[in-house]
């Protein structure tokens, strides 16, 4: 962490030291790895799946392609770039968390998905990649588990290449009052429960639920993309805002 990065950060509600926050998310991941991706089908209705074939579709990927799927947990995002990219491309699936790649690697290899896929243990705010290297970033629902987003955004827009895409998809704010409450009363009084009923932990998707509403909302994200060094940065609400897509570019 840079000499100026915060002491002390948010841990879903709770303020904790700074240093402290990766090893307490890790936890978090550790526990429902192998639940991940059931949880995510039962917790949106199965609702994700749009979400992410919509991102996909807004990355542009074409053959040849070099993809970096950072918190990539479980590979949704990686075994489509995979298709896309060909022979000739290359995918990155890079987590924090080594319980969630080798969730991914297993699921990925059982798929047939072998040949231009590589996987990497890597901290979003320090990428151990080369400068201008990638096409395509993408982060999907990863951003607001970082200690130090600045510096996240920083080294994602360091190794794009000039001319290259960067994706963020992240829980974000509803837009009209009935989602807010609606959202309120579904994040903190059923989605814990479904979290013990289905991954034997409703802590961790109680921490989910307020890591969202600690996370910055849509033009604050935006701008703080602007200030890593993107340019014509934009937001797509979905799910009237539950879910934002935001997109800018490295020039």
């Amino acid at each position: 962490m840079s000499e100026d990065s915060p002491k002390s950060t948010h841990f879903g509600y709770k303020t904790v030291e700074a240093d402290k926050k990766a090893d307490l998310v890790a936890g978090v991941f550790h526990s429902v790895a192998t639940k991940y991706d059931i949880m995510n089908d039962v917790a949106s209705f199965g609702i994700h799946r749009f979400w992410k074939r919509f991102t996909i579709e807004c990355a542009g990927a074409r053959p040849g392609m070099k993809v970096l799927d950072l918190a990539g947990g479980t590979g949704d995002l990686t075994a489509k770039f995979s298709h896309l990219v060909g022979d000739k491309g290359q995918v990155i699936l890079a987590d924090i968390n080594d319980s969630m790649l080798k969730v991914g690697r297993s699921k990925l290899r059982d798929k047939g998905i072998v040949g231009n896929v590589s996987y990497v243990q890597a901290n979003a705010e320090a990428l151990p990649f080369p400068d201008n290297h990638f096409d395509i970033i993408t982060i999907a629902f990863g951003l607001r588990n970082v200690t130090d987003k600045d510096a996240a955004l920083r080294s994602m827009q360091r190794v794009l290449k000039p001319g290259g895409k960067l994706l963020v998809l992240e829980f974000s704010k509803p837009q009209h009052e009935i989602m807010r409450k609606a959202y309120d009363l579904y994040s903190f009084k059923i989605l814990p429960k479904m979290g013990q009923l289905v991954a034997k932990d409703a802590d961790s998707y109680e921490y989910l639920a307020e890591s969202i509403r600690m996370h910055p909302d849509q033009e604050t994200l935006k701008q703080m993309m602007q200030d890593a060094g993107l340019e014509q940065v934009d937001y797509i609400n979905m799910t009237d805002g539950v879910v934002a897509l935001h997109r800018g570019y490295k020039f």
